[in-house]
């Protein structure tokens, strides 16, 4: 199975490098990054022997395990994250579970959107009956930081930067409002017509209070509050991850939750400032924020986590505790660019999307470094099976198990296209032709079925 599986992979019309870059990632699984202990529970680390806990926001970055093992990431929203992690009184996750009994915002709205994937990739709604009540607690937590309903979260969050940033924020409330998207196609499935209606009101609302509070007219930016200065925010700056939550809900068949014109001139804003043919000379230039890992070393590229195109780097990294983080910002971290090249495609920027999977691919050439080990915070780090993601971008795939559907809307720029896919049925080979009113028809072709 697993020769016929290669066979399979490699079976197209995309790029071989891409299908490497894109598929390498998911032997992590195979890897001491993950464990399954003997009562069957799984449990992984962020990378290697580091920061432990199977932690919602790294994890909710990884979308290989979701499309490829869709039975493990099940396990883990049904017996983990909305079981042992989750409080039912609140609708908190805890996002280390035993080890940090608190709730990371975007790790909160990723597990509320894994939990719609793992849906989509399930044979029927067997799964998503299972955990809609606690997906639903776990929405209105985040709900209840959005008492105006402006679709933009107020208070503290907390995120995969390693600390609580304060103020208005196109990242975090772009996550929670394609948590809210997802969170109202579940309830429609469900029958909650009521919740649904809500959730479609605040992303209404959302959509609207993203460009009207958070967009400069060129991309998304954070408002860091005053009261708070003593912590870190990329306030003017153009950070990696200002669409995350955009992208996710094109994941997932959601469409996002920004304009499509303010969503493209973003990503290409993010391509301009933030691609780094060399990123030596950016660092190097860069006097106003110490420190960085490197990641990329001089005379490599890569897309710095956030430059300050317009000022703000004076007042981006704070001065209390969290400080020693802003450091954060010159780093090339490929679980992050990986996710931004997603974004890229989704917007049909699809030549610097690519651009960006490269350079990471060319980083991670065997004269250089292990091809299968995309270093972050250790080795073999989770947040790198995004790239699985770009894949899912740049073919357009979609599926609904429990529909039966699967559909390809692909960005090569090709009439004629052939595809690996994997569905909850199980996985094969698609012949992908555009017809001449431009719509796509899909020749699927199974070489194995599950189950």
């Amino acid at each position: 199975t697993t020769l016929k599986w290669r066979d399979t992979w490699y079976d197209s019309t995309l790029p071989h490098w891409f299908l490497d870059r894109t598929f390498a990632n998911t032997c992590i699984l195979a890897t001491s990054t993950c464990h399954r202990f003997a009562d069957g529970r799984f449990w992984f680390w962020e990378g290697v022997g580091c920061c432990h806990g199977t932690c919602t926001h790294v994890w909710g970055y990884a979308q290989a395990i979701g499309r490829v093992f869709p039975e493990v990431e099940r396990y883990l929203r049904q017996e983990i994250d909305f079981k042992t992690y989750f409080h039912p009184d609140t609708g908190a996750i805890d996002y280390r579970g035993e080890f940090a009994k608190e709730v990371a915002h975007d790790g909160q709205a990723g597990c509320i959107l894994r939990a719609y994937r793992e849906h989509l990739m399930s044979k029927d709604d067997t799964y998503l009956k299972s955990v809609y009540p606690q997906v639903k607690k776990a929405t209105q937590l985040l709900m209840k930081q959005d008492p105006d309903r402006d679709g933009i979260l107020e208070g503290g969050q907390y995120n995969t930067l390693d600390a609580a940033w304060f103020g208005k924020l196109a990242w975090i409330s772009g996550l929670y409002l394609a948590a809210v998207k997802a969170t109202g196609a579940m309830a429609e499935e469900m029958g909650d017509k009521d919740f649904a209606a809500e959730c479609h009101n605040i992303n209404k609302a959302g959509e609207k209070s993203m460009v009207s509070q958070l967009f400069d007219g060129e991309y998304f930016i954070n408002i860091a509050d005053p009261a708070h200065r003593d912590r870190n925010n990329t306030n003017k700056g153009c950070h990696i991850d200002q669409l995350y939550g955009h992208q996710w809900a094109h994941q997932v068949g959601l469409g996002g939750v920004v304009p499509a014109k303010a969503a493209k001139s973003a990503m290409a804003a993010l391509y301009k400032y933030n691609f780094a043919p060399d990123v030596g000379v950016y660092r190097k230039g860069m006097k106003t924020i110490p420190g960085g890992r490197w990641y990329a070393v001089p005379g490599e590229a890569g897309l710095i986590m956030t430059t300050f195109p317009k000022g703000g780097a004076d007042m981006a990294v704070g001065k209390g505790q969290d400080a020693w983080a802003g450091m954060y910002f010159n780093e090339c971290m490929s679980g992050f660019e990986h996710q931004a090249a997603a974004g890229m495609v989704h917007e049909g920027l699809v030549t610097e999307g690519l651009a960006v999977i490269r350079a990471i691919h060319d980083r991670y050439a065997p004269a250089k470094r292990n091809p299968y080990n995309e270093i972050e915070c250790s080795d073999h780090y989770g947040r790198a099976m995004a790239s699985f993601g770009v894949f899912v971008a740049l073919t357009g795939f979609h599926t609904h198990g429990p529909k039966k559907t699967l559909s390809f809307t692909p960005k090569t720029g090709k009439t004629k296209n052939r595809f690996p896919f994997i569905t909850a049925q199980g996985w094969g080979t698609a012949e992908v032709t555009k017809q001449p009113d431009g719509t796509w028809k899909t020749k699927a072709t199974y070489r194995h079925r599950k189950k």
